[in-house]
């Protein structure tokens, strides 16, 4: 038997708070379990920042990737007992692509590093990259374990990754409007933050699922449990996602990590103080492989409580403001309040605070569906409804629900500031009293939206 049809002796379960089981039969996927580049996962928040807002979002990437290969798994099987092929290119399954689909919906999230999207923010990083990287170069674990599969099957799994895998139906399980990426995570993040928005029928949803020709696409009279999938993901980014104390956190650590790298870069005497020594490459822009995949939330904090007695006083306050959870306000704005920012800014500045890192502008904008358009840079693929008669139409053309919210971005853009502007203490008050009061003269009189409680 060849390692690719290797199965377990007996079937690997794992215990999953979403999926009750995810089931694991062959022994190629257990092997990429095991590997140190996806054990590291474990020590990856899945949600970063926002288990500062929602205490039990202390969740990883390890347990989403496992549950994004469950999901695939039971297309696969959903597939191949309902849809078989019976001649190429029918448009049904081909099981002969379960592996690949298995591998890469396992291996999709490997490439993220710690607090990801910030840390790509400031380190210029791209975890798609790096999660082709890792299944490519020869160094890896992973990349050892795939090419035991066959030599050129690293690379189709990253092509999978990067959407050029020729099988559209595997891309799309992976990456889609409606696929198992998506849809572990929502289920999976909704019940870490105790919340009920994006909980959705995926049992509905795998059993009105069906491959095509073009990809796949879902049993029209499946629609509503479709729409309350959308419904679930809008929800989530408007309640979960873009939570004004997650971005405040998000400011912080950016702001904080920006600090940390222009001392080190500079001339300064508290660069030699640092001794950020996993930090460096990234601060050099000079980083490899190697160097990314030491990095995991635990290291980055314990440089962050390192830091909490640092000289500068910025960088000291910055991390004390993380690791102690004392977010920054925001107050929301739009075109006709945009031109008060730059005199909170000054008021700030005169307040004593440097804006460079006490201030911010967080835009935070999603679509939670949007039709088929061929001009944009990256289009969606669209969901569509299979018919009785086995024609197709587009979600939202048939859903009045979707059709309300195709197109339209939910979020906002936020103004970040100190707290101390709008609670002063008694120092600051009587030397810079004139200042708070201007400055809560225009937030708090609807100048601009008042801002949001933690």
């Amino acid at each position: 038997m060849s390692y690719q049809d290797e199965i377990l002796p007996r079937e690997k379960v794992f215990r999953d708070p979403v999926h009750n089981y995810i089931y694991v039969q062959y022994q190629v996927i257990m092997d990429l379990i095991n590997t140190k580049e996806f054990q590291r996962l474990r020590r990856i928040k899945q949600l970063g920042t926002t288990s500062l807002t929602f205490h039990g979002a202390e969740h990883s990437r390890f347990g989403h990737s496992l549950g994004v290969y469950e999901i695939t798994r039971r297309i696969c099987d959903n597939f191949k007992r309902n849809y078989p092929t019976q001649e190429p290119g029918d448009g049904s399954w081909d099981d002969s692509e379960r592996l690949v689909a298995l591998c890469a919906a396992l291996l999709h999230d490997i490439g993220h590093g710690p607090y990801s999207h910030t840390f790509e923010h400031i380190f210029h990083t791209n975890h798609e990259a790096i999660t082709v990287e890792i299944l490519t170069s020869p160094q890896t674990e992973v990349n050892q374990i795939l090419s035991r599969v066959a030599p050129d099957f690293p690379q189709k799994v990253a092509s999978v990754i990067q959407k050029t895998y020729p099988n559209k139906q595997v891309v799309q399980m992976i990456s889609s409007q409606i696929d198992a990426d998506r849809m572990d995570y929502l289920l999976r993040d909704a019940y870490n933050t105790g919340t009920k928005y994006g909980t959705f029928d995926l049992t509905r949803i795998l059993r009105v699922m069906r491959p095509y020709k073009g990809g796949i696409t879902f049993e029209i009279d499946g629609m509503h449990a479709v729409e309350d999938y959308i419904m679930s993901r809008f929800q989530m980014y408007v309640q979960i996602y873009f939570h004004p104390v997650s971005r405040a956190m998000e400011v912080i650590l950016a702001h904080l990590l920006q600090r940390a790298k222009e001392l080190y870069t500079s001339d300064s005497p508290e660069a030699a103080k640092l001794n950020p020594y996993l930090l460096m490459p990234f601060f050099h822009n000079e980083f490899d492989l190697d160097d990314y995949l030491l990095l995991d939330d635990a290291t980055m904090t314990t440089y962050f409580a390192q830091w909490r007695s640092a000289h500068d006083s910025v960088l000291r306050d910055l991390a004390v403001r993380f690791l102690d959870r004392k977010p920054l306000k925001s107050v929301a704005f739009d075109d006709e309040t945009e031109p008060l920012i730059p005199k909170l800014v000054e008021l700030i500045t005169k307040a004593g605070f440097d804006a460079t890192y006490y201030t911010a502008i967080n835009n935070s904008y999603d679509l939670p569906y949007d039709a088929y358009d061929p001009n944009l840079k990256k289009p969606m693929t669209q969901i569509e409804l299979m018919q009785k008669d086995g024609s197709l139409v587009e979600l939202s053309t048939v859903s009045s629900l979707v059709s309300a919210i195709t197109g339209k971005f939910s979020g906002d853009q936020r103004f970040f500031f100190p707290r101390e502007m709008l609670l002063p203490d008694s120092e600051m008050i009587e030397l810079f009293e004139p200042i708070y009061e201007e400055f809560n003269h225009y937030i708090l009189n609807d100048h601009i939206t008042n801002p949001k409680e933690s």
